[in-house]
């Protein structure tokens, strides 16, 4: 039962920067299953396999949608539809130690009328391919129960970044870098975790995670960001198990010549529902839905109005 007792807290920082796109605007700071994260107490192998899937088409400027709508200097985005295939190995030689590997694959298809409409400089792009790779290590030997870690890692710079557009008046131009499928650079992943028991039947996770470019690609920087986790299941539904997240992000503006730091960067939170379920001995299923309560974006940027998140996940 040791996997399905989770809680965890912690304590990092970092801030600025953020995104030549929309793209920063998204929950992506969301925990699928924290067990299959490493955030749970046990050791061995534990493998997942993520969907997530939404489309970001609602201008959005500060806390509102933006009206009106366009305004003048600002590029008029029409759309941005992510899908996003994770695969997720994790190994833990003792309760002490593990290691985390997130390997992303992005298909995204973009469309803008730009900053002088259709005619002029607008652009539609797509792009497939593989993201930028996440490794992080953690130590959760502080505590008998192992329920209480620190988690240091490094975002590779694996995901491609010299797309262009594929169509409209500025077919051939390069696309905005906030919507690569790589941003270019190595960053920084920092946080900590804590997790336990509420009463019999819950439990809760609490997480907080820094990242930190440590420098620049072809005078682009992205904005740094710090994203807060906070979990709760009902374990009183046997295998079945419903939870609920909340997912804070903090992003600051992109920087250099290849950004677009006045419309990047901002503040999200997320409340995600869901569901983890058996299918098959020693692999579990979970589907889960982020909404966004509250969006506080700097310029004008594109939004989603929700993310759908697919996986299972299989241990040994």
């Amino acid at each position: 039962m040791n996997l399905q007792k989770t809680f965890l807290f912690a304590a990092f920082v970092a801030l600025s920067g953020a995104s030549a796109s929309a793209c920063s605007t998204c929950g992506c700071s969301f925990n699928s299953d924290w067990e299959t994260q490493g955030l749970a107490s046990g050791s061995g192998f534990r493998y997942d396999l993520r969907y997530d899937t939404f489309t970001q088409n609602q201008v959005r400027n500060g806390t509102e949608v933006a009206n009106p709508w366009p305004a003048a200097g600002h590029e008029q985005e029409l759309f941005t539809r992510n899908r996003i295939l994770t695969a997720g190995i994790d190994y833990s030689p003792s309760a002490n130690w593990g290691l985390n590997l997130q390997v992303p694959f992005i298909e995204r298809a973009h469309a803008t009328n730009g900053v002088t409409g259709p005619g002029t400089d607008d652009g539609t792009s797509s792009a497939r391919g593989l993201g930028d790779i996440r490794l992080i290590a953690r130590y959760q030997g502080f505590t008998s129960a192992h329920d209480v870690g620190l988690q240091v890692g490094l975002k590779l710079p694996t995901g491609g970044f010299h797309q262009t557009f594929d169509g409209g008046t500025i077919a051939g131009d390069p696309l905005d870098r906030g919507l690569q499928l790589g941003t270019g650079t190595i960053d920084l992943l920092a946080g900590a975790f804590r997790f336990g028991q509420l009463g019999t039947q819950w439990d809760y996770f609490a997480q907080v995670m820094a990242q930190v470019p440590l420098d620049s690609r072809e005078d682009y920087r992205p904005g740094k960001s710090l994203n807060l986790n906070l979990g709760f299941r009902y374990l009183g539904m046997g295998n079945v198990i419903p939870q609920v997240q909340f997912n804070g992000k903090v992003s600051g503006r992109d920087s250099g010549d290849a950004a677009s730091p006045d419309d990047s960067g901002g503040r999200t939170l997320y409340v995600s529902p869901g569901v983890t379920f058996p299918v098959i001995a020693g692999m579990r299923g979970y589907v889960f839905w982020q909404v966004p309560v509250y969006q506080d974006l700097n310029g004008y940027q594109l939004a989603p109005k929700s993310i759908l998140t697919l996986g299972a996940r299989y241990e040994y």
